[in-house]
This record gives C-alpha cells, sequence and structure tokens, in this order.
C-alpha cells in the first residue's frame, strides 16, 4: 500500500524490485540505491523526483527527502528573499523544485500555464523568472518577453529537453540569462542561477559605476547647462556604448580631450586603456614609429622593438588629438589601419591584428583641408562618423560662474593650505562673463589660478588680481582702433601691425606651433611663413620667431 502512495505521489508508472539504478543514493552518496528500494530510472524524470530515494527499513518503505547542499551561493540566509516565480505544468516537479528552493533563499510562486504566469508577473514584482519552455498553452518564451517587459533587469531562466536546446539558445537571444536541460541535477540548477545572479550584480556594480563617471565628468568637467552643452551631453551619452569613431570639433581650448575621455569612460571599454597622441607634437619623421610601432634596427636609433599606440591601446581607445596636422602620406597608412584592423609596424611586414576605438579631435576646418588637398577625403569620411562640436566659450558665457566655481572649488583643494569656498566678488564675475576668451576654458582656468594665487587668505576675489585685457583696461587684441591721423600714414605698416597681432596670438594659442596657427588664420603653413618673413622685414618680426 506505502509503495502504491509513493507511485501516485512521484508519478512512477512503473517500479521494478529486481532492477537496480546506475547511480548512488541522495541519502548515502557513495553506495548504490538497495535493490529493494529501486526505482526504474527510465520511468522517473530525475528532476521530478528531486534524487529521492526509496529504503527498506524492517520491510516498510518511506519517503525520504535529500539533504539540502548548496552548491553556488545564490542568496545569504540572513538576507531577505528574492521572489522567484516558477513556470511548469508537472505538478510534482514544480512543488518539489519550489521547496527546494524555499530553502536556498527564495519565495517560490507557483504556475503551471503561460495564462496563469502573465497573471502573476501582472500583480507581483519577481526577481528570478524559472519557466519550462513546453507548456500547455503556448511557449516559455512568452513568460521571457512579458517579464523582460515589465521588470528589464529580471533573470530569466529557461527549461527545456535535450531535443529543443536550439529553442533554449533562441531563447537567450531573446534576452533570457541562462537554461538548463531535462533531466537534471539540482545542483546544475544551482549553478545556473548562481551565474545567472552573479551576471547581474556585475553589469548592476558596472552600470553604477559607470554612473558614477557619468556624473564624475559631466559635473566636475564637462561643466555647463547652456544649450549648446546639453546637445553635447546627450550626444557623448548616446554614442559612448557604441564602437564608431567620433571627430570632435572645436577651438583650441574647448575640451575637447575632456569629451574624449568621458566618452571612453562611459563606454564599454572603460575598463581598458585610455590612449592620447598629440599628432602636432610629435615631429613628422617620428610620427608613423609612435603609432605603428617599430622593430629593432628599423632605423637609426631603433636600438628595441617598440609597440606603437595602437598596440598599446588594444581593446580600448585610441585618441588622436590635433589630427589635421597628420602628414598626407601617412594619413593613407592611419586610414588602412582603420579600415583592416591591422597594424604593421616599421621595419616588419606581419600584420598585428588591433580591437582599437579611435577618437580624433581637430580645430581646423577639414572640409576645407579636403578642398585644398591636403586632407585625404576617404579618411576624412572614415573619422566623421559621428561628429561632436564643441562651442566656444564666448557663445555660452552662462556657463561661466559653473565653471568658474568647479575650477575654484577643485584649485583650492589643491592649493597648500587647501583653500575652500573662495569666490569672486561679483563685479569680477561680471568682467569674466564679459570677455570673450579667444583661449577658451584652458585660458579661463589659467586665469583662475592665477586670481588665487594672487589673492592669499582671501575668501572673496576682486577685479584688481584679473589680467588687464579681462579687467577691460587695454583693448582687446582681437579688435583694433585706427584714428587716421591729418598728416596720413603709411597703410602698409599699419596694416602688418594689424595681421602681426593676429600672428602673434595664434602662435601663442598654439605654443608656437606654426601648421596648426596656420589652421587658425585660415591660411596655408607656407603663407604663414612668408607673411612672418615679410614682418621681419618690417621690423615687426620680434616674438614670431
Amino acid at each position: 500500500m506505502a509503495l502504491l502512495e509513493l507511485r501516485l505521489i512521484l508519478n512512477v508508472s512503473e517500479v521494478s524490485p529486481n532492477s537496480e539504478l546506475p547511480r548512488a543514493c541522495a541519502c548515502t552518496p557513495k553506495r548504490r540505491v538497495p535493490r529493494a528500494c529501486a526505482l526504474e530510472a527510465a520511468a522517473l524524470p530525475s528532476w521530478s523526483v528531486l534524487k529521492a530515494c526509496l529504503h527498506a527499513e524492517a520491510g516498510t518503505p518511506r519517503f525520504r527527502r535529500p539533504p539540502r547542499r548548496r552548491v553556488n551561493i545564490l542568496a545569504p540566509m540572513s538576507q531577505p528573499s528574492r521572489p522567484l516565480l516558477l513556470v511548469d505544468d508537472e505538478g510534482a516537479f514544480r512543488r518539489g523544485v519550489a521547496e527546494y528552493l524555499s530553502g536556498t533563499g527564495f519565495t517560490v510562486t507557483e504556475a503551471s500555464t503561460v495564462a496563469e504566469a502573465l497573471e502573476q508577473l501582472e500583480g507581483f514584482a519577481f526577481d528570478v523568472v524559472l519557466t519550462d519552455l513546453r507548456l500547455p498553452d503556448g511557449e516559455g518564451t512568452t513568460v521571457l518577453d512579458a517579464a523582460r517587459a515589465r521588470y528589464p533587469d529580471i533573470l530569466v531562466l529557461v527549461v527545456t529537453g535535450h531535443g529543443s536546446i536550439r529553442a533554449a539558445v533562441d531563447a537567450i537571444r531573446q534576452g533570457a540569462a541562462d537554461f538548463v536541460t531535462k533531466p537534471f541535477q539540482l545542483a546544475e540548477l544551482d549553478l545556473a542561477l548562481g551565474r545567472a545572479i552573479e551576471r547581474q550584480r556585475l553589469q548592476a556594480e558596472n552600470t553604477y559605476l559607470r554612473e558614477q563617471l557619468r556624473e564624475r565628468y559631466r559635473l566636475a568637467q564637462l561643466v555647463g547647462r547652456s544649450p549648446a552643452m546639453q546637445e553635447v551631453f546627450k550626444i557623448v551619452e548616446t554614442v559612448a556604448p557604441t564602437n564608431s569613431t567620433i571627430l570632435i570639433l572645436g577651438e583650441t581650448g574647448t575640451g575637447k580631450e575632456l569629451v574624449a575621455r568621458a566618452i571612453h569612460q562611459i563606454s564599454t571599454r572603460s575598463g581598458e586603456k585610455f590612449v592620447a597622441l598629440n599628432c602636432s607634437a610629435i615631429p613628422e619623421s617620428l610620427l608613423e614609429a609612435e603609432l605603428f610601432g617599430h622593430v629593432k634596427g628599423a632605423f637609426t636609433g631603433a636600438i628595441a622593438s617598440r609597440p606603437g599606440r595602437f598596440e598599446l591601446a588594444h581593446r580600448g581607445t585610441l585618441f588622436l588629438d590635433e589630427i589635421g596636422t597628420m602628414p598626407v602620406p601617412l594619413q593613407a597608412k592611419l586610414l588602412r589601419a582603420l579600415q583592416e584592423r591591422e597594424v604593421e609596424r616599421i621595419g616588419e611586414a606581419r600584420p598585428i591584428k588591433i580591437d582599437v576605438r579611435v577618437l580624433a579631435a581637430t580645430n581646423a576646418n577639414l572640409d576645407e583641408m579636403v578642398r585644398q588637398g591636403t586632407f585625404r577625403e576617404d579618411l576624412f569620411y572614415r573619422l566623421n562618423v559621428i561628429p561632436v562640436q564643441l562651442p566656444p566659450l564666448r557663445e555660452r558665457r552662462d556657463d561661466v560662474p559653473l565653471l568658474v566655481r568647479d575650477m575654484l572649488q577643485r584649485l583650492g583643494a589643491q592649493s597648500v593650505p587647501p583653500r575652500i569656498d573662495v569666490t569672486f566678488s561679483q563685479e569680477a564675475m561680471r568682467r569674466l562673463m564679459a570677455y570673450d576668451w579667444p583661449g577658451n576654458i584652458r585660458q579661463l582656468e589659467n586665469t583662475v589660478e592665477r586670481a588665487l594665487a594672487l589673492s592669499p587668505g582671501r575668501s572673496q576675489i576682486d577685479v584688481s588680481v584679473l589680467p588687464p585685457d579681462v579687467r577691460g583696461d587695454r583693448p582687446d587684441d582681437r579688435g583694433v582702433t585706427i584714428n587716421l591721423p591729418e598728416q596720413g600714414l603709411d597703410l602698409e605698416q599699419e596694416l602688418a601691425s594689424v595681421e602681426r597681432v593676429y600672428i602673434a596670438q595664434a602662435l601663442a594659442r598654439t605654443e608656437q606651433n606654426r601648421s596648426r596657427a596656420a589652421d587658425l588664420l585660415g591660411v596655408k603653413r607656407t603663407t604663414l611663413v612668408e607673411k612672418i618673413k615679410r614682418l621681419e622685414r618690417l621690423g615687426l618680426g620680434d616674438g614670431l620667431q
């Protein structure tokens, strides 16, 4: 009678007293199941009986539950239990798994059909869903889609038979976290749940860290409330998670490298290297070796092999600043590296595969350079997949107080001793907002640092410590007032004086780099050199060498 009742409970179709299961007994793991309590394995799915075994004690069979052993840490028992929805049409399996999972940190809700599962999802919030793919009234993928639509972060694991692995793989493509195959041991379920929960934890942690970095770069360095900067933030946040090449455009000092670093930090490559190269700061003869590397003896002075910036940035981000100054022959090699995803060191014909996201920046008008033939058109289109235009500071004056406050906090914290709660007077701030800032944020930061250094012990910085041009004590070099004398003037000399002002300012802004200065002035480098020579002949060449 007891054996018959056990058959009904476990849905066992056949019990053979003369058979012996070729597996260890769950209660006595090192012994085989006795003949007196053998069950026919083929007629009884191992996951439905949950390692239950039949023992003969004094001739009386009884059902004994296996010990609950955790293979992977799912949820510490000291923490609140996690709500789990279990969907399967086999009642014995469902009840057994529910009882087991209830002892491993889950609060289990059962459903036997798609309709019941959808009803439960409407009324309750679950952390995990475990669903069979084959249900009486539909497919488990319907439960998967509904769960993820309602709770995007939910973990969904699917259960499938040996013959439907492809369906399980398709379910994972639809968003399932993992799958287990019938029949399975409880250890397999433990491992699958553990893997899924650990992945979820890591994803949540990475998301949190990326949010922190986003806030750090937006509020601490990429500061701005103006519509122009809000548009920049929107583009950066949209394109950062992709692998698209980005071209950052803007005048000198507008923060192009800060934007590049922000893109890297909130991208999927944030855990890898950010490698920067200023193309205008490297002599043309060495730029190729810097980019692609070289082997020992490749050229005079190559005493050892050295990887290039592309190799150093493998799996990370390579930032090419002042890309407009790159020589045309080298542009062709850069284009090939971007297209083929491989580089060759100088002196070696062996290609090296690379996985690098490239960000480029320039203050030059690349469209005009393409028309002039000084920049390859195909490389321009390859780099200009997503352009990000940074506005000059004079076009977002309302951001000046925010920038100044951030700079004061950062620079004040670095002072010795540290200085906090330092501000500019209202009049000083008015002058800062009125100035055009030809050097943009970089010039503003230098001005704030200078003012802070010249105001020791003060809690408020006044107008007196601002540079004369910021105070408005002298005409802006960018504008020239001419009073024509009655006796006339030497027009060539006067025009040359005005021209000298612009050239001197362009050279100062580019740290005496004539190529970049020519870009700022909208002329070719050879034209700029000729103008400087002409100014020297007129006696106006001091400081332009």
